[in-house]
């Protein structure tokens, strides 16, 4: 059996495959603000508000690593409510033929692990996931989500690929060259902003709300910590070890 990697399945299509040259009919909404990324406080009231499931007409859940084959992975989606209701908020506002395409969310600590121990060969790219309650990875709180716009249900890759490994996954990095790559990850990122989601840096498709990172651009005190959906364990009672073969 083949084991799973990093970035695939590819379910994408590349912004100049479906556009060209063409601006997409979308509003780009001007030139990104600074993207900061400021050391983030611990979680010490966390919510306990429920994850609920990522479903909606107008988002695809991909659900890119459980088809990828990584053993912790789920089948479904899950946000925390309020999340899950600012995305919702998003993909209603936008045009029609537009959408959303989620490729991650709720993630458990085993698959983090996971990812992390996989991700070896491209340092920085998984951050060591912390069980510590108080400083928790984002996905693990169910206040992360990993995502692109999609046009005429074709999930879009502006400039690379989910997950990609090199610098020009960052979401400024086509700032400078006009085109439909930087079209689209601006549009992406004003309409997340505009419902009270905030970027990854160094990720284009990775957005936060409630979460530690989210509390330190927005300067408030994050409320989100681990988490797990009925059925599920967020993994903190133990440590797992994952081999590398």
């Amino acid at each position: 059996m083949t084991e799973p990697r990093i970035g695939e399945p590819t379910y994408t299509t590349t912004a100049s495959t479906l556009f060209g040259t063409r601006a997409p009919e979308i509003d780009e909404g001007g030139a990104l603000p600074p993207l900061l990324d400021p050391d983030a406080e611990a979680v010490v009231d966390a919510s306990d508000e429920p994850l609920v499931r990522v479903e909606h007409r107008r988002i695809r859940s991909l659900a890119n690593y459980w088809h990828a084959g990584w053993a912790t992975a789920i089948a479904q989606t899950w946000l925390r409510r309020s999340a899950f209701e600012r995305l919702v908020s998003v993909a209603d506002a936008l045009p029609e033929a537009w959408g959303l395409a989620v490729f991650d969310a709720w993630r458990p600590l085993e698959l983090q692990y996971e990812l992390f121990v996989a991700a070896a060969d491209h340092p920085g790219l998984m951050a060591e996931p912390s069980p510590d309650p108080a400083t928790p990875p984002p996905h693990l709180t169910g206040g992360a989500v990993d995502l692109t716009l999609t046009f005429n249900g074709n999930p879009i890759a502006a400039g690379t690929g989910f997950d990609d490994t090199t610098t020009r996954a960052h979401t400024a990095h086509f700032e400078s060259e006009p085109g439909p790559n930087r079209h689209i990850r601006r549009a992406l990122f004003h309409t997340m902003a505009e419902n009270g989601f905030v970027v990854f840096s160094e990720e284009w498709w990775h957005f936060e709300y409630g979460t530690r990172r989210w509390a330190a651009v927005k300067n408030e005190t994050p409320f989100y910590g681990p988490a797990a959906p009925p059925g599920y364990s967020s993994g903190l009672n133990s440590k797992p070890t994952i081999s590398r073969s």
